[in-house]
Parts: structure tokens; sequence; C-alpha cells
């Protein structure tokens, strides 16, 4: 029998993350993740949900009473918000202008929905136009469409479509993955029904984590709909039972350290105040974009739709983008 490998302690580099996500943490987020674990219907916990929830609905800039994060990934926070939604030959208008709004299709089709596809070209932006001859042309339930999408770094205006979906009865689903905390986004203000982010992007915190907030408006089609909720786990009649009611009601054991860090990252976010934080944000960003254009680099989004929180640059003809990940990480950590 040969000898048991020796395995030595993690020792990770300390890199400066400039990817889409996850993002460098703050020291005081980390601090939280290693204070004790307590059990997960524990008085305590219970005031930490508290507070997370509060803080949630304030990074959302929504008094909805459905605001939590969901136990997962940013695409844990996806399959809820579509889940919940769809049933079988449902009709759901899908935005595509990137990666992400591929992925709810898919989403909706594997939920048995009828996945009615709106698509730009990659960098532009969905418009009143296309969403409006969707819905005349459907019976559709809901809209669902990326605010901020990763793989292009357009940010998408929301405020004017939804009037439109409104007006024809539909629901409005936005995924906030990259934008929650980074760029203006007021779920209430601008009618979105459902709104769903991760942790690891603008909030600074580790991945693990997905905040959703659903409107009494959607909540009351969740209720009622024909059949079950297909995902048991991602239901979000039972989630809110542990997570909103004051007799919590088991669900499943949430990640103790991940919502320790995400409300002090809550906290930081607080601290600074949001609309601060949104200014930061637009300051770097083109403090960014112009130093890029300054040794000749070109951006790939239309500047009257750049976001805050992500910039996507043209990677030139010639240069191949692996060797300059490969320098950045090797030379530049």
């Amino acid at each position: 029998m040969s000898a048991l490998k020796v395995y030595g302690e993690l020792k990770p580099p300390e890199r400066l993350l400039l990817g889409a996500g996850p993002t460098n943490i703050d020291p005081r987020v980390l601090r939280a993740m290693t204070l004790p674990i307590v059990e997960h219907l524990d008085p305590y916990f219970s005031e930490v949900m508290d507070e997370t929830v509060k803080l949630l609905r304030y990074a959302f800039k929504t008094k909805n009473h459905v605001t939590f994060p969901v136990s997962g990934t940013g695409s844990a926070g996806m399959e809820s918000a579509i889940c919940n939604i769809v049933e079988r030959d449902d009709e759901i208008i899908v935005c595509i202008n990137g990666f992400f709004g591929e992925r709810m299709s898919e989403m909706v089709k594997r939920c048995g929905g009828k996945s009615i596809e709106v698509r730009v070209p990659l960098g532009g932006i969905i418009n009143v136009d296309n969403v409006k001859d969707a819905l005349a042309n459907s019976n559709a339930k809901a809209v669902a469409i990326v605010h901020a999408e990763t793989s292009t770094g357009v940010l998408q205006p929301i405020k004017e479509i939804s009037k439109i979906i409104h007006e024809y009865g539909a629901l409005l689903i936005v995924d906030a993955v990259t934008s929650l905390g980074g760029c203006e986004l007021s779920v209430d203000e601008w009618g979105i029904d459902i709104c769903y982010s991760a942790s690891q992007k603008c909030l600074s915190c580790p991945p693990g984590l997905a905040p959703i907030t659903v409107s009494e408006r959607a909540m009351n089609v969740v209720r009622n709909r024909r059949t079950k909720v297909q995902s048991w786990y991602f239901d979000l009649t039972t989630v809110e039972k542990y997570w909103l009611e004051s007799n919590r009601i088991y669900h499943h054991t949430a990640p103790i350290p991940l919502v320790y860090a995400l409300r002090e990252a809550l906290r930081l976010l607080y601290e600074e105040g949001l609309e601060n934080r949104w200014a930061r944000h637009k300051e770097n960003i083109w403090a960014l974009i112009n130093g890029l254009e300054e040794i000749g680099l070109t951006i790939f989004t239309d500047k009257n739709y750049i976001c805050p929180a992500i910039t996507a640059v043209k990677v030139p003809n010639g240069i191949n983008d692996e060797d300059v990940r490969r320098t950045l990480r090797e030379e530049y950590n």
C-alpha cells in the first residue's frame, strides 16, 4: 500500500480580483465569517436574519415583505425567480442581449414554459418597442430581463419597459446579479416584481447567497399556482416561513457564516450610503475607461449604456487575451 499523501495548509494567493466576480472582500466581512457558529434556529441567529432582511430591503430600495437571501449562487436566485412563476405552457418573454438572458430562457423551458425570446445583438439594449411587440402578440405571464449583462457590460434601462409590461398585466423579473449595490436600482419605484442578485459582485461578499425580493403581486401569483413549484428547495411559500415569520419553521440549514458575511457587507453598504456607493462606482468606471482609451483600447459597450459595475473591453486584433490575463496574473498578481 502506498503511503498516504500529506496535504499542507491552504495558502491561496492574495490577488487583486478584477474579473466579473467574485470581488475582493473587506477584512470586516472576512472576520464575520470566523465568528462562532450558532444553530440555524438559535435566537441570536434569528436576530441576524431579521437584520439581514432589513438591510437587503435598503439595498433593493423596496418595502417588499418577501425579501431574503436564497442559499445558493446567483443562478440559484435566477432559478428561484423562474421556477416559482413558470408553470407548464406559460408564455414568458425573455429578453436576450447576452449570456445570462440565454440562461433565463433555458430555465423557462426546463420548467415547461414557452420562452418567447426578444433578441438584440450583443452589446445592444432591449427597447420598449421590442417588448411591446412581444406583449401584443402573446399572452405573456411575465417578462424576464437582465439589468446589468455581465457578458457585455451593458446596463439595461428598466423603468420605461416596466410601464409597458404592467399595462399588459404581466410580471417583471429582473436579474440584478451584477448591479445590486453598484448601479442605480430601485425595485419599488421601477415596478419590479421579482429581483434577484448575488453576494459576490458589488456587495463584495463571498459567493453562496442570492438575495431576492418579491412583490406582493408576484407572491399572489405564486400562492395561486395550478401546480406545486417544481423545486421543493426554491419554493418561496415555504422558504419565507423560515426567513420571515416570527415563529420560524425549519426549511433548510442556512449557511450561517455566509449570512454573517452578507450582513456585514450590507452594513458596510449602509454606512457608506447606497447613493454614495453608486456614485463611487460611476466615478471609478469612467476613470478606468478614460485610462483604457488613453492606451488605445476600445470599450465594447455603447457609452450611453455603460454599466458602472463592469467594463467590457475589445481585444485588439493580433492580441491573445489568454496571454494578457496570464501576464496580469503572473507578473502583477
